[in-house]
Formats: structure tokens, sequence, C-alpha cells
């Protein structure tokens, strides 16, 4: 059974609380990785019914959360992130609907053969196990990653961030309800009912061993914790550092509307656009316009200086904020010699997160994809494609900046791992 969602205070309460949830996701995981497709999927489909219903409380959860952080001076960036309406309600419910129309993964043969003694070899996909996840703010990650992990099999520890606790423990409510309802264990999806950080140690450490895998999601300090930490595989996700390139064969409207989307549509968003790069050759036709575009839409421009030279209300850049992460309207923008400046620009500075071009010459589009060393690299298009969703997944847990197993935005297929199944008729090795 899931230890019950009340705060739990003393040390002793809360490593008897963690052990628990470890035991019951451990015993969930066996159960999740022989349920059919069609059960996972309506547990998922009472989800998504009991988020529609639940909005209401939800909501006033979140108002809770919300207060709180303004009270403590978060930033308007935070709260962006923090916040719920009824659209980010629906759409969480509507993620769970598209997860549930997702290919079931498991049992899914990726490769069969036949040696020459007779046997036959497959390779198929199964379920990780257990996965933690820890994250920070968002609080739809909640049902985002419970509802993924369902679907390729696995049981889920979800422990969100302090900030977002109310709201979380709200959403999970809908979650365990749609589990029971399907006639799964309401432990396949555990959500640590503490805001003490010491949870977190506890499942870095693998909670005795029931924990598989941890995927975290949520800033530098976080990610730099877990991988300090962590005894257990993890999924890295780095933070976003992503940058634009406008090439000099870019044509300035489509670089103006792409620059615009990757830095101003959601600046909270990993895949949000921090440093716009500007090739020389472009620069006199396109560095001010696209600077004073920025800065008209609200964002603080920090550039060298050839960009306070396009534009007085630029600020000096400094070295740090070229590898900043600002998640806010704020952006570093420089100009560099060509796209092997830009390039070594990206690796120097960059986190291997996402990163775009915007050109029409398709030479350097071709060189920039396969050069540049990101997750995610694209050309003629904004970096807030950065995303699951957008990719047909459904939704993700992160994205992954790492480069064993999953990169890229994880989502059901990359939950989960194989293993060989062999049939033969009697065979011995000699």
């Amino acid at each position: 059974m899931n230890a019950p969602l009340k705060a739990v205070e003393s040390s002793g309460a809360l490593e008897a609380t963690m052990a628990e949830l470890g035991h019951g996701a451990r015993q969930s995981a066996r159960a999740l990785a022989l349920a059919p497709a069609a059960q996972k999927n309506r547990a998922l489909a009472a989800m998504a019914k009991a988020i529609r219903g639940s909005r209401a409380g939800i909501l006033a959860a979140n108002a809770d959360d919300v207060a709180e952080a303004k009270a403590s001076g978060a930033t308007a960036a935070f709260i962006d992130r923090l916040a719920l309406d009824a659209k980010r309600v629906e759409a969480m419910a509507a993620g769970l609907d598209v997860i549930r129309k997702l290919k079931d993964p498991v049992g899914t043969v990726l490769a069969s053969w036949r040696r020459p003694n007779g046997m036959r070899i497959a390779q198929v996909r199964v379920p990780l196990g257990v996965i933690g996840v820890i994250y920070e703010s968002r609080p739809n990650v909640t049902a985002d990653a419970g509802a993924l992990c369902l679907k390729a099999g696995n049981a889920a520890i979800l422990r969100g961030g302090s900030e977002s606790f109310r709201t979380a423990r709200a959403i999970h409510a809908a979650l365990t309800a749609g589990l029971l309802e399907a006639g799964l264990p309401a432990a396949a999806i555990s959500l640590v009912p503490s805001r003490d950080r010491a949870a977190v140690g506890m499942m870095l450490a693998g909670l005795n061993r029931t924990i598989d895998v941890i995927v975290p999601r949520g800033g530098k300090e976080l990610i730099g914790r877990v991988q300090s930490e962590a005894r257990v595989p993890v999924f890295a996700h780095l933070e976003g550092v992503c940058h634009v390139y406008v090439d000099g064969e870019a044509r300035l409207p489509m670089a103006k509307s792409i620059v615009l989307n990757a830095k101003m549509r959601r600046t909270g968003v990993c895949g949000a656009a921090e440093t716009l790069l500007v090739d020389r050759a472009a620069a006199p036709k396109m560095l001010k316009p696209l600077v004073a575009m920025l800065i008209d839409a609200g964002c603080e421009v920090r550039g060298d200086a050839a960009v306070q030279a396009a534009d007085r209300r630029v600020k000096p850049a400094s070295e740090a904020d070229w590898s900043t992460e600002y998640l806010d309207a704020v952006i570093t923008a420089g100009v560099v010699d060509g796209i092997d400046a830009a390039i070594d620009h990206i690796e120097r500075y960059g986190s291997h997160h996402t990163d775009a071009i915007v050109t029409a010459d398709k030479a350097a589009a071709e060189k920039f994809l396969r050069e540049v060393d990101s997750a995610i690299v694209l050309h003629n298009a904004s970096t807030q494609f950065a995303d699951g969703g957008e990719f047909g997944f459904g939704a993700e847990i992160g994205i992954a900046t790492g480069r064993l197993h999953a990169r890229g935005p994880v989502g059901v297929e990359q939950l989960t791992s194989f293993n060989y199944r062999i049939r033969g008729n009697g065979q011995t090795r000699p």
C-alpha cells in the first residue's frame, strides 16, 4: 500500500515511509511488467477522467502553492513554471490520453535471428523496473512521469519539488484513483509525502536496492546533487543552454520568427534559447533587427561589442553569461566568424541539450546537424520543439543529455530495456 499522504516529520518516520514506498514499488513493478496493455490503458483513461473531475481541487491546491512561492520572492519565470490554470490542467489530462493511445512497447521484438545450430534468438523490450523521478516546480511532471512509467510497465516513485507539494498531491490522488479503478496496485505510482530533502538522498542511494534508475528533472543544483550522490543509474538531464545560430545564408523573416519563438514563447522551459549567435556575414542586415525585436518584446539582451554597437539598449555580456540558463526573458547574443566558430562556441559553452541553425544553405545545415554534439539539433525550426509531445512521444519525463541508453526526450520506449529470449530444441554447447 502507498504511504498516507501526510507530512512526515521525524527522520525515523521518513525512513520508514521511504522503505515502505520502495517495497511497495518493487512489488508493483512485478505486477506491471505482466499487466496487459488493455489494463494499463484503462488505468490511463481513468486517470485522465479523474484529473478532469478534480480540476477545482487541483487548481485550489496550486493557488496555495503559487501564493507561498510569491510570498517567498519567486521570480516571474519560476511562477510560470509552477502555475496551473484550467487550460494546463486539461493539457495534463489530454497528455494522458495521448500516452494511452501510444503503442505498448513492452514485448516488442526488436530483432530476431536463427543460429546455425537451430536456436532462435529474439531481442524483446522489457520494463526497467522501478523508476525514481526527482523533479522541481513543474507539477504537470507528476502526471507525465507517472503515466509514462505505467505505460512502459514500470513502477514509479515520484519526488516533486517542495514548491509544488500541494499540487502534486492533488494530481497524484487522481492518478491513484485511476490505478485502483483499473485493478492495478496503488503503489504502482507513489509520491513521496514529505518536503524533507533527506528523502532525495534516500532515493539516490537506491532505497535498499528497490530503485533501478533515477530520472532527475530540475535546475543545476538538483542535477549536480544527483550526479554526485546517485548509487543507481541516472538518465542525465543537464540545464538547457540552447543556442540559435543565424547563418549568413539565413532569410531575415524566418530568422526573426524562429528567434522570437525560441526565446519568448515560454522562457521557463529547458528548450528556450539562451544564446543567439549571428554570422558576421549576416550581421549588417540581421543583427540590428533581431536585437531590436527581442528588446521590444520585453527580452533583456546581453551582448558582445558588436551586439552592443547594434543597439544602445544592449547590456555587456560577462563570461559567465555565455553558459547561463536564464529560464527568463534574458538572452546572450554575439557575432561569430561563420559556422565553424558557431559550432566551436556551442561546444565550449553549451550543455549538449538543443541547438538550432537558421539558414537556406543546405550544406551548412547538414554540417551543423552532423557536427553539433547535442541531444537535439534543428535546422530552420525553433528550439522550443525540444519536447516529447512534439516528437510524437505523447509526453516526456525530461530531455536526457547523456550518451548512454536514452538521449533526447525520454518517452515510453526510452523507459524500457530488453532481454534475449532463446528457443531451442535440445541444443548443448560442445
